[in-house]
């Protein structure tokens, strides 16, 4: 799946609804999301993270490409990167 632009809060909610419906309607093995910039805006984070704990949920590997954070996770495993505790990013 890719985000073809950074997100913000006036269209982040959709963006993680719309990966949850791709998720769920074809249940992959693995999700893999692209992002649109190597340093994604706060709400591109959200959805990311939210994105990320469906498939948790799920029990669906998850990684993202195309930041400087390297967030990829296998199942049973914890993830690893910024996002394991929300998607606050420190600077």
């Amino acid at each position: 799946m890719k985000i073809h632009s950074d997100l913000d809060i006036t269209n982040r909610a959709a963006a993680a609804l719309q990966i949850e419906a791709l998720v769920a309607a074809n249940r992959p093995e693995r999700v893999l999301l692209e992002l649109p910039t190597s340093d994604p805006a706060p709400a591109t984070l959200s959805a990311v993270a939210r994105a990320q704990r469906m498939c948790r949920s799920l029990n669906v590997a998850f990684s993202v490409t195309g930041a400087h954070l390297e967030l990829q996770e296998t199942r049973g495993q914890e993830p690893v990167g910024r996002l394991d505790s929300g998607a606050r990013r420190h600077r």
